[in-house]
């Protein structure tokens, strides 16, 4: 899914290492190397570990390496690569929130290297892209250039977020209102926060997707496909109707 960035492994020679941590606290490729080198930040508001929860399938949706939670009125969406599903997208309203979570190594963070690799694959295709320090940690603000129904070019508002987790790393992509409206955001923002994520003991190549599942009572319904909604649906309808959605987020 994301390229690794290759690191400089050649040995520091002990004479050097002064001048070597004065170049990573002024010069710019060692500012950057050590923001993206950091360890996992401490996470007291979630996303969570399936450790750090007692139950984690209370008031979520089981779907194996992601516990989602659940909120009245919203559709779940699935991702498929392969015959893996990789990616769940919540919708809710005019809005939406995608998850979509990685193994990562133990001791280091991976979201400021991910962010700068998403920074550049947008700006090359000619987008524009802020980095702030947001509600749910650093993240990108990004304007995507997307071709519209018409065949006219416009621009698609996307709001990047990330936390790394021990051994995972979790990636959100928010969309719709509640990439442009903060009040339309914070129920998206809850949703990723409260997420947890189900990482497994086995091992996994630092990147590689987290397979998830479907929930044992839902059904696969194709992209595009109306259905009445769900009865008797525990978050008013839609979450046991999985639908097959587009990856719209993976920007090379």
């Amino acid at each position: 899914m994301f390229g690794r960035r290759k690191k400089n492994e050649a040995p520091v020679e002990p004479a050097e290492d002064a001048a070597l941590a004065d170049e990573a606290e002024t010069g710019e490729d060692g500012a950057t190397q050590q923001r993206l080198n950091l360890p996992p930040a401490p996470r007291p508001d979630g996303p969570w570990d399936e450790s750090e929860v007692k139950e984690p399938g209370q008031g979520r949706v089981d779907l194996g390496g992601l516990y989602v939670p659940g909120v009245e009125g919203m559709e779940l969406r699935v991702e498929v690569a392969g015959d893996a599903i990789v990616a769940a997208t919540v919708v809710l309203q005019d809005s939406a929130v995608q998850l979509q979570a990685f193994a990562a190594p133990k001791n280091e963070g991976i979201w400021g290297e991910v962010r700068e690799e998403i920074a550049a694959g947008i700006t090359q295709q000619g987008g524009v892209i802020d980095e702030v320090d947001g509600p749910l940690g650093w993240e990108l603000r990004a304007q995507v250039p997307v071709q519209l129904p018409d065949g006219a070019n416009g621009v698609q508002v996307v709001r990047f977020v990330g936390i790394d987790g021990p051994r995972w790393f979790l990636r959100g992509v928010i969309s719709g209102q509640g990439a442009v409206q903060p009040q339309a955001a914070g129920v998206l923002e809850h949703i990723f926060r409260d997420t947890v994520i189900v990482r497994g003991e086995g091992p996994m190549a630092p990147r590689d997707p987290i397979v998830l599942k479907l929930p044992d009572d839902a059904q696969m319904v194709p992209d595009g496909v109306q259905q009445d909604p769900a009865g008797g649906s525990r978050f008013g309808g839609g979450v046991e109707r999985l639908e097959r959605g587009p990856e719209i987020t993976e920007i090379r």
